[in-house]
């Protein structure tokens, strides 16, 4: 069973002979996400400020290999470009069938994956996510996807993080309703942690299974114009009990559809 590790004990940390550019940012981002900085890290989970990009490692196990977040990376461009349009599993859920310019609240952002996909589809993304050191990574790969070629002509306008804690920013909502909120929840793995991704692996020691993912559905349903979508891992029980009116079931994961 994984250590849970607590957040702010996360630092942010440069590599060996870092130039003092290279500190100087590494300390906005602490200061800008309430982590402590520290030059010198050598074990435990750490945010590694690299002059590229932001990336998330255990520093003393070096195989496990780093985690960031890059809409421009090869698996992202090929699902963007080849990945089956509004075909896709997590498009049909939301109901992109006729719909171009839905506006979906991903309410547990995590990496941003299927929120990029729906924004490369037309939507318009609110993303929420709670964790300052997974919102430090997503907000990276959004900065750096503002300056690339194929991305920043829409990319900025489509994806917008809020960092706080979902129950509350739903039920307090301050902008247009969405047309669709969107649930993603950790979930308990059940696999041996070598059979898992990297990213869960070191989420599932970081964050553990989001215990309090029932309270999520009711401020959901309450502020969703059109419909919530739950994604879960197959076989798991609903969110909060309730029965979704369509459920569209997968290898590993289903999609809990329920109509407002």
């Amino acid at each position: 069973m994984l250590k849970l590790i607590p957040e702010h004990t996360v630092p942010v940390t440069v590599p060996l002979g870092a130039s003092d550019d290279l500190i100087t940012q590494a300390q906005a981002t602490a200061t800008r996400w309430n982590l402590r900085f520290t030059p010198t890290a050598e074990q435990g989970l750490a945010l590694f400020q690299q002059d590229s990009h932001l990336e998330l490692r255990q520093l003393d196990e070096p195989k496990t290999g780093a985690v960031l977040v890059d809409f421009a990376s090869n698996s992202a461009t090929y699902r963007r470009k080849h990945g089956g349009g509004k075909g896709e599993a997590v498009a049909k859920a939301v109901g992109l069938k006729k719909q171009t310019d839905w506006h979906v609240l991903d309410a547990t952002a995590g990496l941003g994956r299927d929120a990029f996909v729906l924004a490369s589809l037309g939507c318009k993304l609110d993303m929420i996510e709670r964790s300052p050191v997974v919102a430090a990574l997503l907000q990276d790969g959004l900065h750096r996807a503002a300056s690339h070629e194929e991305l920043s002509s829409w990319l900025p306008e489509k994806m917008q993080l809020h960092h706080g804690i979902a129950t509350e920013l739903l039920a307090n909502w301050q902008g247009l309703a969405p047309d669709v909120v969107y649930l993603d929840p950790m979930f308990p793995h059940r696999k041996k942690s070598a059979a898992v991704k990297k990213e869960m692996r070191l989420f599932q020691q970081l964050l553990g299974p989001d215990e309090d993912a029932d309270l999520l559905l009711a401020p959901a349903l309450a502020l969703a114009k059109k419909r919530v979508v739950v994604k879960r891992p197959a076989g798991a029980p609903y969110l909060a009990g309730k029965k979704p009116k369509v459920e569209m079931a997968g290898k590993a994961n289903r999609f809990d559809i329920y109509l407002v």
